[in-house]
């Protein structure tokens, strides 16, 4: 319980960052948006695809519709690291310098392109790994081992990603970095003291079955009115009812977006500093940056 009472304090002190500083939360938002262009993009030929070549039944159409949507996978990974990486740099100048930039943002993107694309190419092996290992049985082993390593790796990006953009490494360096972090306990305290994955679930959860319910309660209560017959009313219904779920979602997705992000920026950026503080053999506590200080009272 003090676990999660520490993560919803790290959710509200990150937002108090987000409203003072408006441009820490923009890259979320295009993340949103830019995700939903994209698998609409790869969706549709998906579609035809399988359509055109009978799906699963051959395996021309398998190669193919397994390679567009190994496809679809690395270009989501993209896209979704890139903001991220924007969000990194935002944070890091907000706590550095008291202002996140969206021009130095940008131009550290275009600095690293190559090295966050390689980060979204080892994300979808990894993905792809996974998914291999999970198989279409309903094997506990291979369900826990799939669960494993999706955990493992998502957790491994959250620390590579900050090291490559605060730090001007690439992906090779990037995961020495997170493994020397992991590997000398750096991180366990904030790990395991502030629980911000539970928070961040909760919320997906509560927002996400809050539109789904309103959703619904509007579309049939629209319905129930016009009458079913009504293609006007059905046509209504549904629309509405669907716009207010993802609406919802859609805040969900970016509130713990934003949060999980932040969250790792200021965890990676304590451990660096305490692990400078260790080589050059200085005793004293390493403070933490403000919000994750505010929370563990560090």
């Amino acid at each position: 319980m003090q676990s999660f009472s520490r993560g919803w304090s790290f959710l509200k002190q990150a937002w108090q960052m987000a409203f003072k500083d408006k441009d820490l939360i923009k890259p979320s938002i295009y993340a949103l948006f830019a995700g939903f262009i994209v698998s609409v993009i790869f969706i549709l030929p998906m579609v035809g695809a399988g359509f055109l070549l009978g799906g699963n039944n051959n395996l021309v159409g398998q190669v193919v519709l397994f390679g567009l949507g190994a496809v679809l996978v690395f270009a989501q990974y993209s896209v979704g690291y890139i903001f991220s990486a924007m969000t990194i740099y935002l944070i890091y100048g907000y706590l550095a310098e008291g202002d996140g930039v969206m021009e130095k943002a940008w131009a550290i993107v275009k600095r690293d392109w190559l090295d966050i694309l390689s980060l979204a190419a080892a994300s979808t092996l990894v993905n792809l790994v996974k998914n291999a290992v999970k198989g279409k049985g309903k094997s506990g082993g291979r369900n826990f081992l799939a669960g494993l390593i999706d955990t493992v790796w998502t957790e491994a990006a959250f620390l590579i990603l900050p090291a490559m953009i605060i730090e001007d490494i690439n992906i090779k360096d990037g995961i020495k970095r997170a493994g020397n972090i992991v590997r000398n306990n750096l991180l366990l305290v904030g790990i395991s003291t502030v629980g911000v994955k539970a928070v961040n679930g909760l919320i997906g959860f509560l927002l996400g079955a809050t539109g789904i319910a309103l959703g619904l309660g509007v579309g049939l209560g629209i319905i129930s009115l016009t009458g079913p017959e009504q293609i006007f009313g059905l046509v209504t219904g549904i629309g509405l009812g669907v716009i207010i779920a993802s609406l919802f979602i859609m805040v969900a997705t970016i509130v713990t977006s934003y949060t999980a992000t932040a969250y790792h920026t200021c965890l990676y950026l304590w451990a660096r500093d305490v692990e400078k503080a260790q080589a050059s053999g200085q005793s004293v506590r390493v403070a933490a940056p403000a919000p994750l200080a505010a929370v563990l009272g560090k």
